[in-house]
């Protein structure tokens, strides 16, 4: 598997690791929801660009790369994409992920309705799971019999949405900074100039330092709007 680095949600990395071969990825321990919003687009991109690479059969039985113990199949329910299924290590180590559950989980896929499964059923027949690839009857059945993956494609709109949300979350987290840097900015100057005054009093000179203080908040709220 291939080492990637992504931002961390406060501060330092996530390294993760990805298999192009396979279509995976291994998530240490919340990894998953420590990634930034502009990692993810980043990862989606990543995912994208190897989306045409030969895929490998993954093994019947997956181990953990930790401590080598058998993983435990998983089921779990995201807000934008709805259900996804993983692979989990008992021992807390983390989780394998197949490239395409990952995009039901953050909303870059979106699962069928049965009504569409029904519409769908009586143009094709049979179709490949996205989470392992086995051949899915959808006249019979409306998920995966392997993995029990939920039928789900790759909708341009739920593309869209999802890309645009990353950016916003991504672009509040980044600007939210730099309003708290500046708050900081002027929390310094109101303390500087409260010491000032009070030296300033004391020699009882002439008291200018609210003009000041009350001169860089005003330029700061002009810049934030």
């Amino acid at each position: 598997m291939e080492k990637r680095r992504f931002e961390r949600m406060h501060h330092g990395e996530v390294i993760i690791d990805l298999c192009f071969h396979c279509h995976g990825i291994w998530f240490d321990e919340f990894e998953s929801v420590q990634i930034t919003p502009g990692g993810i687009i980043e990862l989606f991109r990543l995912i994208h660009e190897h989306r045409d690479q030969q895929r490998l059969p993954l093994r019947d039985v997956l181990h953990c790369p930790r401590c080598d113990e058998r993983l435990l199949h998983g089921l779990d329910r995201s807000k934008h994409g709805g259900q996804f299924n993983y692979h989990r290590c008992l021992q807390k180590h983390g989780r394998f992920t197949p490239f395409a559950q990952l995009m039901i989980e953050k909303g870059f896929v979106r699962q069928l309705s049965d009504s569409e499964i029904d519409e769908l059923a009586r143009k094709v027949g049979t179709v490949r799971c996205t989470g392992c690839g086995a051949p899915v009857n959808i006249r019979e059945d409306h998920a995966c019999r392997h993995c029990r993956a939920p039928i789900a494609i790759l909708d341009p709109d739920a593309v869209g949405k999802a890309l645009s949300r990353f950016d916003h979350a991504e672009t509040r987290r980044t600007t939210r900074d730099v309003e708290m840097l500046g708050d900081a900015i002027i929390l310094a100057e109101r303390e500087k100039s409260r010491y000032e005054r009070e030296q300033r009093l004391q020699r009882n000179q002439m008291d200018v330092g609210d003009v000041i203080i009350s001169g860089v908040e005003m330029l700061w709220r002009v810049l934030r709007r």
